[in-house]
């Protein structure tokens, strides 16, 4: 205290010496004094305190998170250390679609675009009778939604062997309904590229039906010709009376009448040998004449081929299918607690590249996969859904050829379609009257690595 009294005794320029010496002494033993220093130290010590915390909030470092374009966001600031700071508003935060609540100190909302930019935050001391308020500026990040860094450029419609980006179709099949969605990828989408993949279904003669699907190999020029020719071809060419009343008869002596092993096994070779050429000789010579006709080579139409023919029978559903290459046919039973796997892929041990039936060395039974063993014979009671699909769903959806066979990764599928997803996106088997649109929607999920063409069929 008497050194302040110095200081200020000083600052009036008073006279100095011995009296100056004495009198300061005896100052602070006044009561008067000794009240008003007090006094002013308190005020002081309060202006202080008030200064330090609102400086110190000032110089405070938030690591506010930063936020994702059309993603939920929300953000506490924690203000333990500042217990008499209050926010008062956020600035125009607004314009972001979010909304600043001053009892919780929360951020929520959900911004619609990527903005790089600050937040004006406006703030006062409660322990401050001026209630002044202040400033304080933090950088903020909304970050892009990944779909929206992709462009989506037409593909040219004067381009040769021009392809829709997408397609779709429901209707009936046998006894139940299909539905089927095919999109291009983003990654095509991006260069304004084709669609590679394909479907095409058919009624056939004695109530038959077959759906096939393939996916266009991205290295080939003209992929999108060639799946398209093959769904097409290999469903019309079983459009054949002869052909279908020859199925017609084994089926029933395979799965009717009692044959001993031997006997079944020569059915079974003869359905298969009454399929066989249809791939072998029809489609694969069409798909040549297409590129001899065209001058372009068998391989600029490389293309896969899954495909199923089926009839219910009074003894059950029959399924016949036939594949080549990564793309799954898949069956759940009635009570969709079973699934299982219609075809075998190339890929795990017959890894190494994926086949296309445009390579005359899979019609082998030299070749890694026997041809013989490419085709399906099965018969159930009934049956929930039958999937076919590319490896644009498969490889999101599934990641691994094993897990196409776990009745967990099927229930996740299912509650995925069910709306069970980030977009809210639901393909609804019941009220089915706009299924198509609702799994073009939902086709449109967003997998990061994962941006090839999709294309899913579903019988239900």
């Amino acid at each position: 205290m008497e050194e302040i009294i110095k200081i200020m005794l000083k600052i009036e320029n008073e006279k100095h010496g011995k009296i100056f010496d004495k009198v300061l002494s005896i100052l602070p033993n006044s009561e008067k004094i000794k009240d008003s220093f007090d006094l002013f130290s308190k005020q002081v010590k309060e202006k202080y305190n008030i200064n330090y915390e609102i400086e110190s909030f000032q110089e405070k470092h938030f690591s506010i998170t930063n936020a994702n374009a059309k993603k939920d966001y929300s953000f506490t600031f924690d203000l333990q250390e500042f217990p008499n700071i209050k926010i008062t508003k956020i600035y125009n935060i607004e314009v972001f679609n979010l909304s600043f609540d001053n009892q919780s100190n929360t951020i929520t909302g959900k911004p619609l675009v990527a903005a790089t930019t600050q937040l004006d935050i406006f703030f006062y001391c409660t322990t401050d009778d001026t209630k002044t308020t202040y400033r304080k500026t933090i950088p903020f990040i909304i970050n892009a939604d990944p779909k929206d860094l992709w462009q989506n450029m037409p593909f040219p419609k004067d381009s040769l062997f021009y392809k829709k980006d997408e397609d779709s179709y429901s209707g009936t099949f046998l006894d139940k309904k299909i539905v089927v969605a095919s999109k291009r990828g983003r990654s095509h989408a991006h260069q304004g590229s084709s669609r590679d993949d394909d479907f095409y279904t058919l009624k056939l003669p004695n109530e038959w039906e077959t759906i096939a699907v393939a996916d266009g190999a991205g290295s080939a020029k003209f992929a999108r010709k060639g799946s398209e020719e093959a769904t097409k071809y290999i469903c019309n060419s079983f459009n054949d009376e002869f052909f279908i009343s020859s199925i017609d008869k084994l089926v029933i002596k395979y799965f009717s009448e009692k044959l001993t092993q031997e006997e079944l096994l020569k059915c079974k070779n003869d359905l298969i040998n009454t399929i066989y050429p249809k791939v072998k000789d029809l489609l694969y010579k069409h798909l040549k004449e297409i590129s001899e006709n065209e001058n372009i080579t068998i391989k600029d139409l490389n293309t896969t081929l899954i495909f199923a023919l089926s009839k219910k029978f009074p003894f059950g559903y029959v399924l016949l299918t036939f594949g080549v290459g990564d793309c799954p046919i898949c069956i759940l039973d009635k009570d969709e607690n079973r699934v299982e796997l219609l075809n075998i892929l190339d890929i795990g041990e017959f890894g190494g590249g994926t086949r296309f039936v445009t390579m005359p060395e899979i019609y082998s039974n030299e070749a890694s996969i026997p041809i013989g063993k490419r085709f399906g014979i099965f018969k159930f009671e009934d049956f929930s859904k039958l999937f076919l699909m590319t490896d644009g769903i498969y490889d999101p959806k599934f990641v691994v050829e094993n897990n196409l066979t776990q009745i967990d990764k099927w229930k996740d599928f299912l509650n995925d379609l069910n709306g069970q997803n980030e977009d809210l996106a639901k393909v609804d088997f019941q009220n089915d009257e706009n299924i198509a649109e609702q799994l073009l929607h939902w086709l449109d999920f967003w997998s990061k690595g994962n941006s090839d063409d999709r294309t899913l069929a579903i019988i239900y």
